[in-house]
């Protein structure tokens, strides 16, 4: 931190080494940094920031590290909107650095099967180090019958078979229906669904994981689609998809993933595979074309480095 306000806690002292949203509040409403003219600060050398939203980096937690909260906050928001559980199967469409931000928290939960599905060796591969236990090359494997395993349903009349089998055995029982609600209580009643994350946000991704996806699965929407897009409901209704759509991080988010960097709990070293100067920024959008080559690029405005460098 370069100057504090007049009525800046007293907490941040000129030193101390913070991360921040990128948001101020200027001419009497938020402005979200560098996206506002009133709020410069893409690659810059020095930004304004909000004191509410600015949070000192724990001791020992290294810049390059600390830079990382932010994405990793978004991927966070995503696992926690998805209420995936440790036992749940986790399918991740598209390894890019939001769909291996995601992987890495999958991992640092404790999720019991990730699968990782990408058309790209070099970007399979970081998954695999991002801590995803199976990787797909969609070309040639479906992610979903990799991750197919007992009690998963992938067409109805798998669904109608396990509702028939069931109730033969059940009606034998006395009390029949009191376990039926039991178990349907406990969310064993119905088969089991995968948790899918559409991390690639072009269109026909959603469409094309709905055709593909088993019955009742969980699709989580993380990657940006900028253009229109078309769904089948019916399809989607058919199957009783479950799609969830999720944006940013809250507060408490972007904290919690700060302490985690910074406690080993989530690493995402894999992540930056360069780094580079001010000089280099349009040089590390050229090589990030390249999905072979780089993932993640660092900018760190005290660097001389004008190509992307490990």
């Amino acid at each position: 931190m370069a100057e504090r306000g007049r009525k800046t806690a007293k907490e941040f002292k000129v030193g101390t080494r913070v991360v921040s949203f990128p948001m101020v509040r200027l001419a009497g409403a938020v402005q979200m940094t560098g996206l506002s003219p009133l709020a410069p600060g893409g690659y810059a050398e020095q930004v304004l920031v909000e004191a509410a939203m600015t949070f000192p980096v724990p001791n020992g937690l290294s810049l390059d590290t600390a830079a990382l909260t932010e994405p990793m906050a978004v991927a966070l928001h995503a696992v926690r909107r998805s209420e995936i559980k440790k036992r749940d199967t986790a399918i991740v469409i598209g390894c890019g650095p939001v769909g291996l931000a995601v992987i890495c928290h999958l991992k640092a939960l404790g999720v019991a099967t990730i699968v990782a599905s990408d058309f790209s060796p070099g970007r399979r591969a970081l998954a695999t180090r991002c801590g995803a236990d199976v990787v797909v090359d969609p070309a040639v494997d479906s992610p979903y019958e990799k991750a197919a395993g007992k009690g998963v349903v992938t067409d109805f009349s798998g669904l109608a078979e396990l509702g028939l089998g069931s109730m033969e055995k059940l009606r034998k029982l006395p009390g029949w229906s009191h376990i039926y609600r039991a178990v349907d209580a406990l969310g064993a009643a119905g088969p089991k669904r995968p948790i899918i994350f559409e991390c690639v946000g072009v269109p026909g991704m959603i469409d094309g994981i709905v055709a593909a996806a088993p019955l009742n699965s969980r699709v989580v929407v993380v990657g940006v689609c900028m253009g229109s897009d078309q769904l089948r409901p019916a399809m989607a209704l058919g199957k009783e998809i479950d799609m969830r759509f999720v944006f940013a991080y809250t507060p408490l988010e972007f904290r919690d993933t700060l302490y985690m960097l910074a406690d080993g709990a989530l690493d995402a070293s894999a992540l930056v595979t360069g780094k580079v100067g001010l000089d280099g920024v349009a040089a590390a959008f050229e090589a990030l074309g390249d999905p072979e080559r780089h993932a993640k690029i660092l900018v760190d405005p005290r660097s001389t480095t004008t190509a992307p460098q490990p």
